[in-house]
């Protein structure tokens, strides 16, 4: 139940957020202002937009209903993706930086040729609006719905426009702002949640003790869903590389850099937010399920009913606040990536071909943006229909991302694969991982990824020697930002991987 001072605090933290997005951003007028914020990110807003653009309500509902089901294991995903994001800092950035990419399918023109940028564009548009977008938006609409009564089709399209307002007009420097604001609502709306859990409990001594061994990280190999083998060493580092490095959803805030060093500053803040994200996203599963495990008719429901339990009226607005916070800064960064791949892949490159003014670009990306937020209204509900919200985003992104990962790491490490070999293994993936989903659907489907990329890796290997390129391809090499680094930023990357290891071991 609300109140007048609950609705009042939601309303002026959503007004907060539009107001100062639109303000941010209200001299917008090339393409590079409106899809990279005119490069001058600083690695504050790097940083924070990195974690608001990538927890959202999927997070608050189906990592937590993981947590509820099979406890803290389902945490490597946040853990791991810190090591990841040291690696993008410093091995995947300085390239793309150096070669002054709008997109990431831009790279692949550069490393191989226009079929190969075009694939990507296509593959990675259908994955954000039948996918990303659909689960954002479902997630979201759920939650509020199991916890203020808002039904989800309404829900649905409450923050599809909410999102959108401030997305169409400001482009990436109004997402980022608001992604700023956002993600510090929400880890304070978590950490509340978190605070809360341990007082129903009785104490952190009393969690740790009733949580027995929903607190271990580290699974049998075949376990059905986190075996460690694909935690470690195998298929968990397929999505973590391509979500993490090779994403336009996250790294469009990291190519609006305003230099390389402020780019791996923003990386690694965003690293070390990452190790906090279980204490207040899966933990709170698992306290569900301790607390109420007659309420949670699915797993999906566990952190919405414990807000409604726990959360007392008065203060359940700002709860709101966060949980809309999440899901509009996710939602806002999909909808300014795909309509920047749509408007620079796309539109400039096929139908102008190049010959776009600056006031062109920028129409077309805020008329691209309104229509990839429609049509992701109109798919949310079939979400409903594919289980856990969590497994259903994790999975399917699998039918692209070996491809895609393997088309990047054999451009970026080998100068002689040809483009047909980057080409037909983006193709070659969707069938190949679809394939063992049917055969195997008893093995993990992280096994299922890592199996799909060696099978692509081995392709790959095949047509770079029988038709390997006579020259290495020349790539650009004027960055339109500064390419100084720190050579402190180092240590600070060792740092976090040690964490990292430390966290592994204290929840073995």
């Amino acid at each position: 139940m609300f109140i007048w001072l609950d609705w009042i605090a939601f309303a002026l933290f959503t007004a907060l957020v539009i107001g100062i997005s639109i303000y941010a951003s209200r001299k917008e007028e090339t393409g590079e202002d409106y899809f990279l914020a005119g490069r001058k990110l600083t690695w504050g807003i790097i940083g924070f937009s990195l974690i608001a653009a990538n927890i959202s309500t999927e997070h608050f509902v189906g990592m937590a209903g993981r947590g509820f089901e099979l406890g803290l294991a389902i945490a490597s995903y946040e853990w791991m993706a810190a090591v990841t994001l040291v690696l993008v800092a410093f091995f995947f950035l300085p390239k793309f930086l150096q070669a002054g990419i709008y997109t990431m399918p831009e790279y692949l023109e550069y490393r191989y040729n226009t079929a190969a940028r075009t694939v990507m564009t296509v593959f990675m548009m259908l994955a954000y609006v039948f996918v990303a977008l659909a689960t954002v938006l479902y997630s979201g609409a759920l939650a509020i719905e199991a916890i203020f009564g808002i039904s989800t089709p309404k829900g649905i399209w409450i923050i599809g426009l909410l999102a959108g307002i401030y997305t169409v007009y400001g482009g990436l420097k109004a997402v980022a702002w608001s992604e700023m604001l956002q993600c510090i609502m929400l880890l304070l709306g978590g950490l509340l949640v978190t605070v809360l859990g341990f007082q129903a409990l009785g104490g952190v001594g009393v969690f740790f003790e009733q949580a027995g061994d929903k607190l271990h990280t580290v699974l049998p190999w075949d376990h059905p869903e986190m075996p460690w083998v694909a935690v470690f060493i195998g298929g968990l580092w397929i999505p973590n590389l391509f979500y993490w490095g090779l994403n336009q959803f996250i790294t469009q805030r990291t190519l609006g850099a305003r230099s390389l060093k402020e780019g791996q500053k923003g990386i690694l803040l965003a690293a070390l937010l990452k190790l906090l994200i279980p204490f207040i996203i899966v933990f709170p599963g698992i306290m569900a399920a301790l607390l109420y495990p007659n309420k949670v008719a699915q797993p999906d429901q566990a952190y919405p009913i414990l807000i409604r339990e726990l959360v007392p009226v008065g203060v359940r607005g700002f709860m709101l606040a966060a949980l809309m916070g999440a899901v509009m800064s996710t939602l806002a960064a999909l909808l300014n990536s795909a309509a920047t791949i749509f408007t620079v892949d796309l539109y400039q490159r096929h139908w102008k071909r190049g010959q776009a003014s600056p006031r062109q670009l920028v129409t077309i990306g805020r008329l691209a943006t309104t229509a990839f937020m429609i049509f992701g209204c109109l798919w949310a509900p079939v979400v409903a229909k594919t289980g856990s919200v969590f497994q259903y985003i994790q999975m399917f992104w699998g039918f692209i991302s070996p491809g895609i990962t393997a088309a990047f790491l054999f451009g970026l490490f080998s100068k002689r694969t040809p483009p047909e070999a980057a080409i037909g293994a983006m193709f070659l993936g969707i069938p190949v991982y679809g394939l063992l989903l049917w055969k195997l659907p008893e093995v993990a489907f992280l096994h299922h990824m890592m199996i799909t990329f060696l099978v692509l890796a081995a392709f790959m290997l095949i047509v770079t020697k029988l038709r390997p390129l006579a020259e290495p391809p020349r790539l650009p090499n004027t960055p339109p930002i500064s390419m100084e680094t720190d050579p402190r930023l180092r240590w600070l990357g060792l740092g976090i991987v040690a964490l990292t290891a430390s966290l592994y071991l204290l929840f073995w």
